[in-house]
């Protein structure tokens, strides 16, 4: 099938000329030094600059015709469609010092994550103390960090990254469509906003309107039960109990009742256009990489690469950047060299169309069936005989344009997002190739976040999983920035579960085992051949709320070994060695969520029994600690010997090994000072 383009493109456009503006100015409200000028290894002293991005882009070059109702965006009396994005930007104060390449962070959900992952760092929406560069690997390794808004819909809060895009309109008249609210709530709950989570809604056009429905459904599978339109309307609760009309929200007399999901269907206007946060992120990165940006102490030259890395929502946001083609420039030059999306499944999203919600993604029992796991999913194309497309995710870009790509994963998004898909046929039957441009990695025994220690009971029934692979990301980032300034330096070979090594089957083959308290894993989320309206992968428009469902793809999970642990992907020492058993999947407990759904997001964490009398009290089939290994310095020695191979591959950083032996012996003394293994059932 013909790659979507999101506008219609007429013969007029097509003749016409296409000069290029992208960014006009760029406004630095702040500057601070970093860590009080502290010096990170050959870069020297670093600085924080924030402040905002003005952008203008020509709807009739190519590169932005991409971009959903790019035809219907206000337009200056240059002919331009202008918007602005908040920036944030930690780069050497002598910009030569650095390594030459720009670190550009999608943030999740206007927020900067990339500091926790790479650097051992606590939160900030303003990082420019020492202790907020945490332990300043990214710092020491000369690369400049920046972070763009792209999301119109962020909640509104202190140091949060932005896109302000305009509204489109049909030759200034109100247009209006669809959209879908889901209520999900773990306690009576009156009122809800219709947006997700604390985003801002679309509102309402008309409270009104017979199009406006909300119905109710037991569960995912469940049927859909209309609720009758006078309990319910456009409007919030108050304090008092005062009821106030509201065109953001929704309320429901006698209130919204826990674990139940709502849809509420209405007709919206002003439909923002959401795809110009791509090209904001591309045509900033453009100008850093080719230009020259005084205001920021960047001449032409001091940025030599870019490189993307996107975590969940932000994962997913990179797929579709690239699926739609908006690497490519006004100027057609690449704007990425390398793509690192990390735990995005085999999602896109909700990120350049009309009406879109960036927020709403896809969980085993919420946020379902929005337009993030559909068709392709693997970067080469594949025919669906089902839908007769035939599509892949990088299929349509030019050499010219593709970056090096790197998909990491862990083993939640197995079950959570879908993540088999990226690299098996259509049917489930066999693996797919892989470009020469990609790489995949997936964590084993890991959860959607790297996990904490010691671990805790969130909203599973197990204790969250604490392994923390984030160690892997490190190296991984060297080997990208590596292969991005030389094609030849190939780097680590994939590693995930694949069918055809036995590491990867149906999710209903697992043959988890039997475990004193531990539920069996629960149906995965599943991808689903939806169907949003006719024009929907042509001009970007979804005419059908709820979408019609056709069919499941298969999903295929990672296979375990008796203990429960897997078999396939890149293992953490400490589950290489293990003492517990790692999952990505936690049920639900009791009044968190249904008790037989996969709780979103969580792995499970199973200590095995500390001695042959606890497995044999227990009845666990797991051999003891004490039965592996005898004693605290054999662990640790297997342990060693594991890291130590990770190294040798390229997968962790000698560097990084005193840290990860540090954590094993903790785990081990965690264990052994008190027999967790009980309570924790």
């Amino acid at each position: 099938m013909t790659r979507p383009v999101y506008a219609l493109v007429t013969v007029f456009l097509l003749l016409a000329g296409t000069a290029s503006a992208d960014v006009v100015r760029i406004e630095v409200d702040a500057r601070h030094d970093v860590a009080d000028g502290r010096a990170y290894g050959l870069a020297g002293p670093y600085e924080a600059l924030s402040g905002m991005v003005h952008f203008e882009v020509d709807p009739a070059n190519p590169a932005n015709r991409v971009v959903t109702d790019i035809d219907l965006a206000p337009r200056n009396d240059r002919g331009m469609v202008e918007f602005r994005s908040n920036f944030y930007l930690l780069k050497p104060a002598d910009a030569a010092r650095g390594n030459g390449t720009v670190l550009y962070e999608v943030s999740n959900r206007g927020g900067k994550g990339m500091l926790g992952y790479f650097n051992n760092a606590a939160g900030s929406r303003a990082p420019r103390t020492a202790a907020e560069m945490g332990d300043g690997f990214l710092l020491e390794n000369g690369f400049s960090l920046l972070w763009l808004g792209w999301q119109f819909d962020v909640p509104v809060r202190e140091g949060q990254m932005r896109l302000h895009t305009p509204v489109a309109t049909d030759d200034g008249s109100t247009i209006t469509g669809l959209v879908r609210s889901e209520v999900v709530v773990n306690e009576r709950t009156f009122d809800r906003s219709l947006a997700d989570r604390s985003h801002i809604a679309y509102e309402v056009a008309d409270p009104d309107d017979p199009a406006n429905v909300m119905t109710v459904r037991d569960g995912a599978g469940q049927p859909r039960r209309v609720v009758p339109r006078d309990q319910w309307r456009f409007a919030r609760r108050e304090a008092n109990g005062e009821i106030v009309d509201d065109p953001t929200r929704v309320y429901l007399e006698g209130g919204f009742e826990p674990h139940k999901l709502y849809d509420i269907v209405y007709v919206a206007k002003d439909p923002a256009l959401v795809g110009l946060g791509p090209a904001a992120v591309r045509d900033m990165v453009s100008r850093m990489k080719y230009g020259e940006s005084p205001e920021l102490g960047l001449s032409a030259g001091s940025i030599d690469h870019a490189i993307a890395w996107g975590v969940s929502q932000s994962g997913r946001f990179l797929r579709t950047f690239l699926y739609h083609g908006y690497n490519r420039d006004e100027r057609d030059r690449r704007a990425f060299d390398g793509i690192m999306s990390h735990v995005a499944g085999g999602g896109r999203g909700s990120f350049n169309h009309r009406f879109a919600q960036p927020s709403r993604d896809g969980h085993p029992f919420l946020n379902k069936l929005y337009p993030s796991d559909i068709f392709p999913f693997t970067d080469v194309a594949q025919h669906d005989p089902e839908t007769d497309m035939q599509d892949g995710l990088l299929s349509a870009i030019q050499p010219g344009h593709m970056p090096k790509v790197f998909y990491t994963n862990s083993s939640y998004e197995y079950w959570g997002r879908a993540a088999s898909l990226i690299h098996t046929t259509i049917d489930g039957s066999a693996d797919a190739p892989l470009m020469d441009n990609v790489r995949i990695y997936s964590f084993a025994g890991g959860q959607h976040g790297p996990g904490r220690f010691p671990p805790r009971r969130t909203s599973g029934q197990q204790p969250s999983n604490p392994n923390d692979y984030s160690w892997f990301l490190r190296p991984l980032l060297l080997a990208m920035n590596g292969w991005v300034a030389d094609d030849a330096a190939l780097p680590p070979a994939s590693v995930y579960p694949r069918i055809a090594d036995g590491d990867l089957v149906a999710w209903d083959a697992v043959g988890f085992p039997e475990l004193p308290g531990v539920g069996q894993p629960a149906e995965p989320h599943l991808a689903y051949r939806a169907v949003y309206g006719p024009e929907f992968r042509t001009r970007g428009i979804v005419t059908e709320q709820p979408p019609e469902v056709l069919s499941a793809f298969p999903a295929l999970v990672p296979a375990v070994d008796a203990d429960g642990n897997e078999t396939g992907g890149l293992m953490m020492p400490e589950v290489a060695v293990p003492l517990a058993t790692y999952t990505g999947w936690n049920l639900f407990r009791e009044g968190a969520g249904p008790t037989d759904v996969l709780s979103s997001m969580q792995g499970s964490y199973v200590p095995f029994p500390l001695t042959a009398e606890d497995r044999e009290r227990r009845g666990d089939s797991r051999r003891s600690i004490e039965e592996r290994y005898g004693s605290r310095a054999a662990y640790l020695g297997l342990v060693t010997e594991a890291a130590l191979a990770l190294v040798d591959q390229g997968y962790l950083l000698a560097g990084d090994l005193a840290p990860i032996l540090s954590q094993a012996a903790r785990h081990w003394d965690y264990l052994m000072e008190e027999d967790t293994g009980d309570e924790q059932q």
